[in-house]
């Protein structure tokens, strides 16, 4: 099943999102034949903002629209995850990242800032080459991407999509927002570019955390098949030695896959 026939043409409403639709409909129309009713109607609206906005900072929520935060069925069964690295390429960090893979055998799913692709498409190609993925992660990384409309929205992931495209020969079919964070806008915008969002099981706050054993455990503490770990080659964080943690982290972390018997996939070889 292609990706374009698995999500359809139309923009499926979540629950939540019919029934704001309704609510200020609802709200609109009482204040108009009910005057003394606005005020109750206002709250309803000012509530419903809120649920809306909450939804929007949960990373793993599914009330705005599907989210994979978990690989599909068929592959848990296989003892299959998937480790996904975000914020690159980076040209100090990203090579030493792509030997350790190397050396395990493991593929990984990048999810690259477009503006970064262009600066060093030769890293962006030979990640390719690997054998690893390329997703999109926006073309600028703006920290307030959660609060942009619809166009710019879409301006910003069509940009990185044509940027990936463009460089790699390989156009990306996920998308991750910069720290997870959407908003109701964002599916649609998905749908058009026929882009699926993916999030995560388990994240490190390796770009905050420069403690390695607490990046380590908290990717593996619940580890199981099916799992999507979040990492970073791009603005992570060093540990007192002064390295990104993402290189003291990985290959303990591949060797734990290795002994519990789960093997690295790419997110587009899950589907």
């Amino acid at each position: 099943m292609s990706q374009g026939q698995h999500r359809g043409s139309l923009f499926p409403a979540t629950p939540l999102l019919r029934a704001s639709a309704a609510l200020h409909a609802g709200a609109g129309l009482a204040a108009v034949l009910r005057p003394r009713l606005w005020p109750f109607a206002l709250g309803a609206v000012v509530l419903n903002h809120a649920v809306l906005t909450a939804a929007g900072l949960w990373p793993k929520s599914r009330l705005l629209g599907p989210n994979m935060s978990r690989l599909p069925a068929g592959n848990r069964g296989g003892g299959e995850v998937a480790i996904t690295i975000d914020d690159g390429p980076d040209p100090e960090v990203t090579p030493q990242v792509l030997a350790v893979l190397d050396r395990y055998g493991a593929r990984a799913s990048f999810f690259c800032i477009g503006e970064r692709v262009e600066r060093h498409p030769e890293l962006a190609r030979q990640i390719v080459r690997l054998g690893h993925r390329i997703e999109n992660h926006t073309q600028r990384h703006r920290h307030n991407f959660a609060l942009l409309g619809p166009r710019r929205m879409q301006d910003e992931i069509a940009h990185a999509q044509d940027t990936i495209t463009r460089v790699t020969g390989a156009p990306p079919c996920f998308f991750r927002a910069p720290a997870g964070l959407r908003n109701p806008f964002l599916e649609p915008v998905l749908q058009r570019l026929q882009l699926r969002l993916a999030s995560w099981t388990h994240r490190g706050f390796d770009t905050v955390a420069g403690n390695a054993d607490a990046v380590y455990r908290r990717l593996t503490g619940t580890l199981e098949a099916g799992d999507i770990m979040l990492l970073h080659d791009g603005h992570a964080a060093r540990c007192a030695a002064g390295g990104p943690v993402i290189l003291e982290v990985l290959p303990r972390l591949l060797e734990t896959l290795r002994a519990r018997q789960l093997r690295p996939i790419t997110l587009r070889d899950a589907l």
